[in-house]
């Protein structure tokens, strides 16, 4: 059975991954920002110009166009920022909302101050702050745009239009405005900003969900790849076990004891080989060599370990299980390839040290604690634990083994953890609820 290859290019710097989305938000939201931007400025000009001339209303015109200029460029300096492709910062967002408050304040001021009906734009850029800024600029924001209102109710031009040629207005009726307006924009913050987490929770959700089923359609694909390949060494292991059976028996190899100690261990290797390809298939929901079969907690660890210790190049496994209750388990071949996937990835990273595994139970909780005194994790390597292709070792491939691991603990109702110790070192938690580990009629009830 021909295997497929698979190209593994080389991946980016996690520091570039993770920084490339926030760059294009940034860049994406002052290219919104320009947008509304030139709308503002298109419906400023069509309103000052409409109530100038068709409703005869006399504006400072100089003064309010000289503004309305003034935004016009500033905007096309914004739009001429953004080709030049560098990050947009959220300070620099809350700079150019900081700009389009002062222009709009200043048409407010030569156009009436809290007298004029456009005096609740100001709750526009408030909504629009909420959607592209950070909680601290969003509240400045508004703190900004309170000071602006309130200004406007004591220095401002009066608008010389029908009806609003009246004395000042009332104290109380100026408050209440500025109370309706701070109440409005606080709760424009607010309830903007829950819809935006709750779609981000939603969105950080299906991003999860994504990235299982691809996990699993993975694990899928290399379950195929290996069952074949287990069916295709089955006929070469046996054919070797069969010769080497047969030199075992020959007078001149069996004369010689350096011969015979050879045969010997290559038969041991032979046997692990088979163990290994019957995994693979029992794994795989196919039937060869030995069936899962029930055991005991302590029988199947200290078998493990022992099968472990003397199938490893290992230095010393200081091995212990103090206080784990000896329940009835199900001795299953994925159960010990995830247990040894994890002590030869710590053998590994520290092939001439001395290892520990210690195994606690707590309540109904099983725990396996694998430690190393190698160089242990490195920050990339902790944030994507358990992610395929994410290894130190350098080569082509590497993390598969965790990968596999991770997910066995997962279908088992456990999780697999990892952190580097205070005194050097790496740290590798294995957790399993007893419940799935047991047969059906010893379970706790309800598990």
């Amino acid at each position: 059975m021909p295997l497929p290859t698979t190209d593994l290019t080389e991946r980016p710097p996690l520091s570039e991954v993770g920084a490339a989305p926030e760059r294009l938000a940034g860049s994406r939201n002052l290219v919104q920002l320009i947008q509304m931007r030139w709308l503002a400025v298109a419906g400023q000009l069509l309103t000052i110009l409409a109530v100038h001339f068709l409703l005869g209303v006399s504006l400072p015109l100089v003064e309010m166009l000289t503004l309305l200029a003034v935004l016009a460029l500033f905007n096309l300096a914004s739009w001429m920022r953004n080709r030049l492709a560098l990050p947009v910062s959220n300070g620099e967002l809350f700079a150019a909302l900081l700009v389009d408050v002062a222009v709009l304040s200043g048409q407010l001021f030569f156009a009436g101050g809290v007298s004029n009906p456009f005096i609740y734009l100001y709750l526009l850029q408030v909504a629009v702050g909420s959607v592209l800024l950070k909680p601290r600029y969003i509240w400045a924001i508004v703190v900004v745009t309170s000071l602006c209102f309130v200004a406007l109710t004591q220095w401002h031009r009066p608008l010389p239009a029908p009806g609003m040629m009246s004395p000042s207005m009332s104290a109380q009726y100026i408050g209440g405005l500025l109370v309706c307006f701070v109440l409005n924009a606080s709760l424009l913050v607010i309830f903007i900003g829950r819809i935006g987490r709750n779609l981000r929770q939603r969105d950080a959700s299906l991003a999860d969900l994504r990235q299982r089923a691809a996990e699993e359609e993975h694990i899928v694909r290399m379950g195929l790849l290996a069952s074949g390949a287990a069916h295709e060494l089955g006929t070469p292991l046996a054919t070797l076990s069969v010769i080497l059976g047969d030199w075992a028996r020959m007078a001149p190899f069996a004369a010689e004891p350096e011969l015979r100690e050879e045969i010997e261990e290559m038969q041991v290797q032979l046997k692990r080989c088979k163990s290994i390809v019957s995994g693979i298939l029992l794994s795989a929901g196919e039937a060869r060599g030995e069936a899962p079969e029930e055991t005991t907690l302590h029988d199947f660890l200290d078998d493990l370990v022992d099968e472990w210790r003397t199938t490893r190049p290992v230095t010393s496994l200081h091995y212990k299980r103090d206080d784990v209750p000896d329940v009835p388990i199900i001795s299953d071949s994925a159960l010990k390839q995830m247990i040894g996937n994890v002590l030869d990835n710590a053998l590994e990273a520290a092939p001439k040290s001395p290892l520990w595994l210690t195994v606690d139970c707590d309540e109904d909780t099983l725990t396996l604690h694998v430690l190393d005194n190698g160089p242990g994790f490195a920050p990339q390597m902790l944030e994507q634990f358990g992610k395929p292709y994410q290894s130190s070792k350098g080569k082509p491939g590497g993390g598969l083994g965790l990968f596999l691991s991770v997910n066995v603990a997962r279908t088992l109702g456990g999780r697999i953890e990892a952190r580097n110790r205070m005194e050097g070192g790496a740290e590798v938690i294995i957790t399993l609820p007893l419940a799935t580990l047991m047969p059906p009629e010893w379970a706790p009830h309800g598990a």
